[in-house]
């Protein structure tokens, strides 16, 4: 009986010991650390008086001989193949008819950094159409959802490839969901490839506000709604490399800026 009752008693000491270890245990710190800091809530965006915004535009011109471009070898995926009717050739280097350049980036590279502007509730979109990515170069802001579509019968693989943003790889198959993605950094340009079809190309560049524009096959760009004040222009090529040009707009005003690129 004597070794019953200290049997009894060691348990209890042991079961009370046990439970004041385990309340100190919660109320310290946990492996994990403090709790995570709340994100803080974004600025709200800087008033702009509409009525005094400035526009500047231009055209982005190729001096010298057209660059001849590569065919691209679609053999390897029959889909991409039957999506063209003829020899598909690489969109860096081209130029077009009227000896201006497509798919130049052109954006206020600063000036715009007094300002905080709203995230686009629009989403940007990427589509994947014949095995090439369209549009080759496209513009977004910091946190700005990139739709990423496909209308090809064939699984893609898309793969940023950024120095200053998280880097992702995802697969996406025939007839699937969008992929939406969003970029937290400022990043001029980020190169976009497919792992499945190594010819796939793309661009994006990332800036904090809207001042940006893709030229197409006439070469021209506008950008509007710049308040008054200095700005530095940049423009970049995949294959001729980049330019940046000073200009000043008053209210209402428009200036005019062209680029001049030359085959290295």
């Amino acid at each position: 009986m004597k070794h019953s009752k200290l049997f009894v008693f060691l348990a209890c000491a042991a079961a009370l010991t046990f439970m004041s270890c385990g309340e100190k245990e919660t109320k310290g710190p946990t492996e994990e650390g403090p709790p995570a800091e709340s994100a803080a809530p974004a600025a709200a965006p800087t008033p702009i008086d509409q009525a005094t915004v400035a526009t500047v535009s231009g055209s982005i011109k190729f001096d010298g001989a057209k660059p001849k471009l590569s065919r691209l070898m679609m053999d390897q995926d029959p889909v991409c193949v039957q999506k063209h009717s003829g020899p598909v050739v690489a969109e860096d280097g081209a130029v077009n008819d009227n000896g201006t350049l497509p798919n130049a980036f052109v954006y206020v590279k600063s000036g715009a950094e007094k300002y905080t502007f709203a995230v686009p509730t629009a989403s940007a979109e990427l589509d994947q159409d014949g095995c090439m990515y369209k549009p080759h170069v496209i513009g977004v802001q910091v946190g700005q959802t990139l739709s990423i579509l496909t209308k090809d019968p064939t699984t893609h693989n898309i793969h940023p490839m950024p120095k200053d943003n998280r880097e992702w790889n995802i697969s996406q198959a025939p007839n699937a969901a969008p992929l939406e993605q969003k970029f937290s950094r400022e990043e001029i340009m980020i190169p976009v490839k497919c792992n499945q079809h190594p010819w796939m190309k793309s661009y994006i560049g990332v800036i904090k506000h809207p001042f940006f524009s893709v030229t197409g096959s006439d070469g021209k760009f506008t950008i509007t709604g710049l308040p008054p004040g200095d700005y530095t222009i940049g423009a970049w090529t995949a294959t001729f490399g980049a330019q940046e040009q000073k200009v000043t707009v008053g209210a209402k005003e428009t200036k005019t800026v062209d680029f001049t690129f030359k085959s290295s």
